[in-house]
């Protein structure tokens, strides 16, 4: 049962692998990853900065901060050091096997979130910082961490958030999978995410066969073509009418490198994304 992870931005290693406490790092400055958590996760920056960005709002967690990262929604994160101090973060993943021990013979009345994109900042709490205090001592063994304190530490961890947030039993205790929704309106949502057509389909509540037949019959071209064609011009807007550049927009807009991104804009504008970008710093002078 894999419970605790420990991330920084330094050379990629992997300490005590055969434990259920890892340690992951990152070379890169800033690290940039698209989220889909399949399972819950409660997220403790120790230093650094992380930056969530969600369909509707953008987060910024910094040292001390804590937030819950329910399953199945979607997310950019972008790690980076404030202060000269890498990004450093805890988190305890809450998987439905162990919850639903835990809520197995709780009687809780469950109103499915499912209508709730976003992640949940936790306020601050003794709770909580007598938990992740406990948890650092963790990170320096040499032996496999005893599955029964594994089990305990995850139960303190739920009787935490209920303690401290009344509303989260129907997140935790919610074991449905996602059901048939909108299509247009989660792609127009969410098309900025750079994920599989096989997420988007599972994320809609489709089989791969029928998402691709139900967007057909809505945009009338295939999800690649639209998927792109909608990331350039959101990116072409955060270039020109957000003066922003192009190193800091085109992860966010769905890109996985920048060489491809400037490939693909100056395809469909004929311009590459800094030559627009001078072009409109020079005219505006």
């Amino acid at each position: 049962m894999s419970l605790v992870f420990y991330l920084c931005t330094m050379s990629i290693i992997q300490k005590n692998s055969h434990v259920d406490i890892v340690f992951t790092c990152s070379e890169a400055i800033d690290h940039n990853v698209e989220m889909i958590a399949e399972e819950h996760a409660i997220v403790r920056v120790l230093s650094g900065e992380l930056k969530v960005i969600q369909s509707s709002k953008t987060y910024f967690f910094g040292a001390g901060d804590t937030h819950l990262f329910p399953r199945n929604r979607l997310a950019t994160l972008i790690k980076s050091e404030k202060d000269g101090i890498p990004y450093k973060a805890i988190i305890v993943k809450l998987t439905k096997a162990v919850l639903r021990e835990f809520y197995e013979h709780k009687k809780t009345e469950v109103i499915p979130s499912f209508k709730n994109d976003n992640i949940i900042p936790l306020s601050k709490s003794p709770l909580l910082e007598s938990f992740f205090a406990s948890m650092l001592p963790y990170f320096d063994l040499d032996y496999k961490l005893p599955e029964e304190l594994s089990k305990l530490k995850t139960q303190e961890a739920i009787t935490i958030l209920r303690s401290i947030d009344k509303d989260i039993d129907n997140i935790l205790s919610d074991f449905s999978e996602p059901h048939k929704i909108n299509l247009v309106e989660f792609m127009e949502r969410n098309y900025m995410f750079n994920m599989s057509l096989e997420k988007f389909s599972y994320l809609t509540g489709r089989s791969l066969t029928t998402f691709k037949r139900d967007f057909k019959k809505a945009y009338d071209t295939s999800p690649q073509k639209w998927l792109t064609q909608k990331r350039l011009e959101l990116a072409r807007f955060q270039l020109t009418e957000k003066n922003r550049k192009p190193i800091d927009v085109y992860y966010e807009v769905g890109f996985e490198n920048l060489s491809h991104f400037s490939y693909a804009f100056k395809k469909q504008f004929g311009k590459t994304p800094t030559e627009l970008s001078n072009q409109k710093s020079n005219t505006s002078r």
